[in-house]
């Protein structure tokens, strides 16, 4: 059988993922990537407490473990990125880029460094020789909005061994073998934020500015903290309860060069709504399936778990223009835009504006 190398985070998709491959024959070794170095908020280092929970994982599984730290590829290719796009007022999604040149980049060169076959993780997704990119079968935990960057000739050296699984079944299968994690809870948000306040660790790197917070007409309704603390279609968090007719208020827009935060009363407000988008970094999981010029209609998501929309893509010279079968609503520059042909992941690209 074949020799893989697996990612283990110190949580129970990927310990499972290393159980199913070593039942199956192959020769597993685990790898633990410690990718930021920080304390959160009660000065707990999340990174050896899943290194901790890594090393119970393997001494039941009885296999070869080892841990390689990635931190300073991490910071220079995905989190200098994501204070990059904060700058620009848009909201980056670091762990797309976090698959592409983390864990289908250096962790894959460095499992190929130990002659392994494969490397494998804990995704929810599935691929086939050809190096395709599938949704998972659970649609509910499918990951290939996360993964559409990765590239063919990447995922044929990639194992999923959870593709046709139910999460719950991954959780059965762990307590019924005694694994250490079978019910340490899910993971949640970005990873190096981890349970923090996202406001209070943006603080630490980014300079607030704040600024006005006003309605379409002009109306000062208010102030901000600083425009890289909101996103498009968020109601949360904004403090101006009472004002206009007495429905909710919705970041619609961010105005960058006065420093402005547009809001509109309703959430069905037409500003909220948008009948296309540019794109950018196109990128394809295998062959592109259109050309240059001519309009290519599929259906794509804009953001991780949103049922998949119809809409038709054209590329020139590099940018794709979006037009939406329907109107799309809090359409998020920063984001991605990630096409499919039914359950095959095309690819796709970075949300640069609404239109």
């Amino acid at each position: 059988m074949s020799r893989v190398v697996v990612g283990l985070s110190g949580g129970v998709d990927s310990a499972v993922a290393a159980l199913l491959l070593k039942r199956q024959g192959h020769e597993v070794i685990g790898l633990f990537m410690d990718n930021w170095e920080e304390t959160d908020e009660n000065g707990v280092c999340t990174a050896h407490e899943d290194w901790a929970d890594v090393r119970g994982i393997c001494q039941k599984l009885d296999i070869p473990h080892y841990s390689v730290s990635f931190a300073q590829e991490y910071t220079d290719r995905v989190f200098d990125h994501f204070l990059a796009e904060y700058r620009q007022g848009r909201t980056p999604n670091p762990d797309v880029l976090c698959n592409r040149e983390i864990k289908f980049g250096a962790f894959l060169d460095y499992a190929l460094k130990l002659d392994a076959d494969y490397m494998a993780t804990g995704h929810f997704v599935r691929r086939d020789a050809a190096g395709n990119l599938y949704k998972g079968a659970d649609t509910n935990k499918d990951q290939s909005y996360f993964l559409y960057m990765t590239r063919a000739g990447q995922l044929r050296h990639a194992l999923f061994p959870l593709g046709e699984m139910k999460k719950p079944q991954v959780r059965q299968i762990a307590r019924e073998a005694g694994l250490p994690v079978s019910e340490k809870k899910d993971s949640t948000g970005i990873c190096f934020i981890g349970e923090r306040r996202f406001k209070q660790f943006l603080q630490q790197y980014l300079p607030a500015r704040p600024g006005d917070m006003v309605a379409e007409d002009g109306e000062i309704l208010g102030s901000h903290d600083g425009l890289m603390y909101y996103t498009i279609g968020q109601r949360r968090g904004l403090g101006i309860g009472g004002r206009g007719d007495g429905r909710s208020w919705f970041v619609a827009g961010k105005d960058l060069e006065h420093n402005r935060l547009l809001l509109v009363q309703g959430e069905d407000h037409p500003m909220l709504y948008a009948k296309g988008a540019l794109v950018e970094q196109i990128t394809w999981v295998n062959e592109a399936p259109c050309v240059d010029g001519v309009p290519y209609h599929t259906n794509g998501k804009l953001r991780y778990r949103q049922p998949d929309q119809g809409m038709t893509l054209t590329i020139s010279d590099g940018t794709g223009k979006l037009d939406f079968d329907t109107p799309q609503r809090a359409v998020t520059p920063g984001q991605s835009a990630v096409l499919y042909d039914g359950d095959l992941c095309l690819g796709g690209g970075i949300i640069t504006s609404a239109l």
